[in-house]
This record gives structure tokens, sequence and C-alpha cells, in this order.
């Protein structure tokens, strides 16, 4: 009886093994999440959001160390190197750095409990609570809340801060939290390392800052625009800008060598004028007498 039992263990591992081995041969991308503080509940809700995009299965590490060991791709068994507590085996073909950016932008609201860490400050707003009065009152009260009971239900008077970023949530405030529905906690799946095409991902190296690397990408954009028009090259993004210094720098050289066309006719007429003056004012310093006639009646 005993080693029957021993038997059917063994070969149910046996096809656990198989069934992940075929299943990581099948996608482009294999990762890992940390299940760390993410609870069952939170762990459905995550697999209905991803169920088109993302084969989510869990099993004993040594379970899947074994499938990656079995697995014909190359370098894969060096993702169990990564594999630290509790994790979630993540299969998809999208690119392992939109898979980290879907992670971290789906996050779910979650309840507190004693002794977690509060990401920002957590604030009862003033209002109507819904709680009939009772204990209620006694609990908000220890939690630092002042209230006021109207129309049969326990009003907060004003918003109050029961616990402040980077602090641990003391239990008072996690059970009152959890009556008025507050969820300050965001809970998500944390990328640990992904495998594409030979080569191990860390979550350091998945990590991106969007608006950060936003910024980068404008800023050689526009330096790449700047190294075209210096030496002008032409693209289709710079033609315009060069046929406009272009124009600008004939027109300038066209005045500048009194180049007489009908662009500049009238510039070259107003700079020929202007030197005329200043050289009859010159002339008049030295001989009042030599000095032109318009420019004895500008005097006067």
């Amino acid at each position: 009886m005993a080693q029957a039992l021993v038997r059917s263990t063994i070969q149910r591992k046996a096809d656990e093994v198989a069934k992940l081995t075929s299943s990581i041969d099948q996608y482009e991308v294999i990762a890992l999440a940390s299940l760390y503080k993410v609870r069952a509940s939170q762990l459905q809700e995550l697999t209905k959001r991803f169920r088109s995009d993302i084969l989510m299965k869990t099993a004993k590490n040594v379970l899947v160390k074994l499938a990656l060991d079995r697995s014909a791709r190359q370098n894969i068994q060096d993702l169990s190197k990564h594999m630290v507590g509790s994790n979630l085996l993540l299969l998809t073909n999208m690119n392992p750095f939109t898979l980290s950016i879907l992670l971290d932008k789906n996050k779910i609201k979650a309840t507190a409990k004693a002794g977690d860490i509060a990401p920002t400050d957590i604030t009862i707003p003033a209002g109507n609570t819904g709680l009939p009065p009772g204990p209620a009152i006694s609990e908000l009260h220890d939690a630092g809340v002042r209230t006021r009971i109207e129309s049969g239900s326990v009003w907060v008077m004003r918003d109050t801060v029961v616990a402040k970023k980077g602090e641990a949530i003391p239990p008072r405030v996690a059970s009152v939290l959890s009556k008025l529905g507050v969820k300050p906690l965001e809970v998500g799946l944390q990328l640990v390392a992904a495998y594409d095409d030979g080569l191990i991902l860390t979550a350091e190296q998945l990590s991106l800052d969007l608006a950060a690397t936003a910024r980068q990408l404008e800023d050689a954009h526009q330096q790449a625009i700047n190294l075209s028009v210096n030496a002008s090259y032409p693209t289709a993004e710079t033609i315009g800008l060069l046929l406009q210094r272009a124009h600008l720098e004939a027109r300038a050289l066209a005045i500048n060598a009194a180049y007489m066309t009908p662009a500049v006719a009238a510039e070259v007429v107003a700079k020929a004028y202007s030197h005329m003056i200043s050289l009859a004012s010159c002339i008049a310093k030295i001989n009042p007498d030599a000095a032109p006639k318009e420019l004895k009646q500008r005097k006067s």
C-alpha cells in the first residue's frame, strides 16, 4: 500500500515535470515572479487579467528546476539560480520589457495588515463612514480619528492621517482601515528574472523609467537634428531646416556683396544709402561746405 502510494506520487510529479517542460518549450519568454506577500485572491485576479497574454503556473521550485534542466532551450537552466522563496512561472510570447511594464501597471489595491509598511501617508477622509454607532467610535478614537454621530451613522470630522509613509501600520489602524474599506496597499507580481532567446535578464535590467527613457529619446532626437543641420546632411526631417538656413545665408551673402537681385535690391540700396550718409557725415566734420545739401537740410 505504501509502495503504491510512493509510486503514484513519483509518477504524478514526473507527469507534472513533463507538462512544465512542454510548456516551457512552447513559449519564447519564460519568467519568474515572486509570490512574496501575494495572497491567493490577488493571484486569482491577476490570473484573470493576464489570461490572454500570459500562462501562469505555480509549482514547487524543485519541479520547476527539473523542468528547466530537461528543456532544450539554450542557457535556460541558468534561470534556476534566481529561484528563491515562492515563485510563479510566467510563460508568454511578449517582449520581457513589455512584460515587466505590464506587471508594474497592473497592481491591485489591497487591505493592510498589522505590520505592513505604509507606501504613502494613509488618510481617512472626512465624511460618513457608513458605520453604526457602537464599537466603531472607540476604534476610530484609538486610531486618532475624531468622530461625531449624525443620522444614525458615525462621521469622521476631518481628514486624518493615521499612518505616515514608511511606518509600520499599527493593529488598531489596520482594523479601522479594513472596516472602512480603505485599501492603501498596491500588490502585484514582482518580476525576478526572465529568459529570452538564450539571455537571462534580471529585474534590475528589465526595470524601465518610461519618463526618463522618453526624455532621453527626445534629447537624442534633438541632437541628431542639430548634427544633421550643422553638417548640412539632408534627411526627411531636416531638409526644410537646411533649405531655410541656405536661403538666409544666400540672402545675407548677396546683401553683403552688394549683388543686385530682385529679392535683395531694396536691402542693398538701403545699405548703400546708409553708407553714403555715414561717409557724408565724416566729410562734413572736416569741411562743412562740402557736405551734401540733403545732409545740411537734415541738420537744419
